[in-house]
């Protein structure tokens, strides 16, 4: 083991000294469901109850990663409709320049991903019918306008959910909840090796854990003042 993980290591343990047994036991619990196989990406959402909501379910169907593209629309959240969830994932904004949707989807190709948009398209399947074999980022839109024409252009696959009424479309928050459970159940059932690597799981919990702590950062420098490799 090399001394960063042992030092993540010996600083969870640590930080795990400053909250409740119950709440620990929870973190090992919650952890174990949590699976970094699938992704989802958020582009040019604005409304706050939306954007808020989907990070909601993030959490619940423990989806731990979430990326999001800010090109004309700055992403908000509703903290009433979020309840915190923000607290327990793992967020990336993309905002640095005109080529925000480019990048979010080479850097995620660059960590196996395939990128799949969730938009009514010729080539799009059901989302029964969409394989899982390989790490999947799930592309959501804007609610009025959907996915750009550059992450049409863009995307590897396109998925959609069955409709069978005279509304055109599900509310983007309904979609990625309901593209979430699915996929997330299908994945769950499933042979394909999902969860989190322990070394995954170890920052997790220390992210968590600062998350929790009043102060944390101040625990962490207390922490590092002790801390002596060459004896780990």
């Amino acid at each position: 083991m090399d001394s960063n993980s042992n030092y993540n290591l010996s600083l969870r343990e640590y930080l795990f000294g400053f909250i409740s047994e119950n709440k620990r036991n929870l973190f090992e619990s919650i952890i174990q469901n949590r699976t970094r196989h699938i992704c989802v990406v958020l582009e040019n959402i604005y409304q706050p109850h939306n954007a808020s909501a989907v990070l909601r379910s993030c959490d619940l169907f423990g989806v731990q990663d979430v990326h999001i593209i800010e090109n004309s629309n700055q992403y908000t959240l509703s903290e009433e409709v979020a309840m915190g969830s923000s607290k327990w994932l793992n967020m990336k904004k993309y905002n640095q320049s005109e080529e925000n949707t480019i990048n979010c989807f080479n850097e995620l190709r660059e960590q196996g991903y395939k990128i799949v948009a969730t938009t009514p398209h010729k080539k799009d399947v059901m989302l029964d019918d969409l394989p899982l074999d390989q790490k999947t980022a799930l592309v959501f839109g804007t609610e009025m306008h959907g996915i750009s024409d550059i992450a049409m252009e863009n995307a590897d696959a396109f998925v959609k959910i069955p409709m069978y009424g005279f509304t055109e479309s599900f509310n983007i928050s309904v979609s990625a909840a309901l593209s979430m459970f699915h996929l997330t159940e299908k994945l769950r059932k499933s042979d394909i090796p999902w969860e989190l690597s322990e070394e995954e799981k170890v920052q997790i919990h220390i992210d968590w854990a600062k998350a929790v702590i009043k102060k944390s950062d101040l625990i962490i420098e207390d922490f590092d003042s002790k801390w002596e490799p060459e004896n780990n």
